[in-house]
């Protein structure tokens, strides 16, 4: 079930805010916790399975941990900590990686492959890292060790992050899983909020996705430069609005039902170099390996040789969580390389060109790396860059002509709104008349809201890009 379809616009949300809405309070996780098994099991009911035990064991891990302080073992806990990471990063990789191991071990060898070709469960990615971050914490002592299955369970399988995040910690919301008090006001706007993301991926990203869609299937031998270019920036803006509208929507939902997520996403494509891109794009993934693996590594206290090693490390490991392929691994240390090279004094230079400058260097890197993100191999990515640059033999032909042409008002948008023009104009809105400006933007929201439906009556499956994570 995805949030951008009738079935759960229509049946799953309604039913499940009522039913929240009328429940007791002490009863309210509960509801929570079966309502989310339901969501998931919608689309993915044979490995409901996996992610109940990843549940189970961490919760019972963080229990072991306290009784190991109890009894004066402390010193055994970081064995508990030692099994909880190896069980879940086990599970992750068998289903995640296993074939790509099989396959790149008969590449070097020589030999036929036998793959396993197994499905990967959906969001396995997302609620691994979250239930970690939970038994990571507790060994740090940073959170309290959770007593209620039931409410940690709601905490992992809560169904506004569950597919595709934000990867909510559970130090994020502790506090909030027994004593979030929602009101009107936050309640209605998390509902303009999920209707906003709801039109990022409605009416942006799977629009601007169709022209990637179309020329991702062309001979790129062919292709000219200019077509080569519109369809990364078209993809660039497709992943933006199709994430970041997820995102908003999650949050929405959350705010609907009390929670504070952390926020995920802030206007990455004017960032003015490539660090600053990564404080801005999914902030919780970087928070999370900054958190968990930069800084255990070393981070950046044990001179420059030592943080440059751990830069690399840290991104291979982020190219690899986003998928089991070389692409996604070069496309990790080719961020990791650029982030190294400002380090090193690049950074400084950025700073003192004109903001325009460092903002077409930061945003020409990325659709660089977008590239390598979703061509299905190293060899496509090569030709792409070759078209690019001129390989196809022409700089403009007439397919780019006409899809520039015919996609203007929609290229215009997607620059504008993620650029942050709309909502720098709400807030200029909100200064000059704030009751104005609140009834025009209840107003928009609810056209938009209507458009989306009536694109969504006739729509075929739409999934969200980050699902395969």
């Amino acid at each position: 079930m995805v949030f951008s379809s009738m079935v759960f616009l229509c049946g799953f949300l309604p039913a499940v805010l009522i039913g929240y809405a009328i429940c007791p309070a002490k009863y309210r996780n509960f509801f929570l916790f079966v309502a989310s098994l339901f969501f998931y099991a919608w689309g993915e009911p044979r490995y409901i399975v996996i992610m109940l035990f990843s549940t189970v064991f961490d919760f019972c891990n963080g229990l072991l941990m306290e009784y190991l302080d109890r009894k004066g073992r402390p010193q055994y806990r970081k064995w508990v900590l030692v099994l909880s990471v190896v069980i879940n990063i086990g599970i992750l990789c068998f289903f995640k990686y296993t074939d790509f191991v099989l396959q790149s071990i008969s590449q070097l060898t020589g030999n036929p492959a036998h793959l396993l070709k197994l499905a990967l469960p959906i969001g396995i990615s997302f609620y691994t890292f979250q239930t970690l971050s939970y038994t990571i914490d507790v060994y740090r002592r940073e959170v309290e060790v959770q007593h209620n299955i039931i409410d940690f369970g709601m905490y992992v399988c809560l169904f506004p992050q569950l597919i595709a995040g934000p990867i909510v910690r559970y130090s994020d919301i502790q506090d909030q899983i027994k004593g979030r008090k929602g009101n009107w006001e936050e309640r209605f706007y998390g509902v303009q909020r999920f209707i906003l993301g709801l039109a990022k991926k409605v009416l942006l990203a799977n629009n601007i996705g169709m022209v990637w869609t179309q020329i991702k299937a062309m001979d790129y031998s062919t292709i000219s430069v200019a077509t080569a270019w519109l369809g990364i920036i078209a993809f660039a803006f497709q992943i933006y609005f199709d994430f970041s509208g997820y995102s908003d929507m999650a949050t929405g939902l959350g705010k609907m039902l009390g929670f504070e997520f952390p926020k995920n996403f802030d206007h990455p494509y004017i960032s003015k170099s490539i660090s600053e891109f990564w404080r801005r794009w999914h902030i919780t993934l970087g928070s999370w390996f900054r958190s968990y693996v930069y800084i255990p590594l070393g981070g950046n206290r044990n001179g420059n040789f030592k943080t440059y090693r751990n830069l690399f490390i840290t991104w291979a490991l982020t190219g690899l969580w986003h998928g089991a392929s070389w692409n996604f691994i070069l496309w990790g240390l080719f961020f990791g390389v650029l982030i190294i090279i400002e380090r090193l004094g690049f950074g400084k230079i950025l700073e003192k060109l004109p903001s325009a400058v460092s903002m077409l260097y930061t945003f020409v890197m990325v659709l660089f790396g977008w590239v390598l993100f979703d061509t299905d191999t190293l060899a496509d990515a090569g030709r792409y860059y070759a078209a690019m640059f001129g390989a196809g033999g022409s700089l403009v032909d007439s397919y780019a002509r006409y899809t520039i042409a015919s996609n203007a008002v929609m290229l215009t948008l997607c620059i504008l709104i993620s650029g942050g023009l709309g909502s720098r104009l709400i807030s200029f809105c909100e200064e000059k008349n704030k009751r104005a400006s609140a009834v025009a933007g209840v107003a928009v929201k609810i056209g938009g809201l209507l458009i989306c439906t009536a694109y969504l009556v006739g729509a075929t499956y739409n999934p969200f890009l980050y699902f395969r994570f």
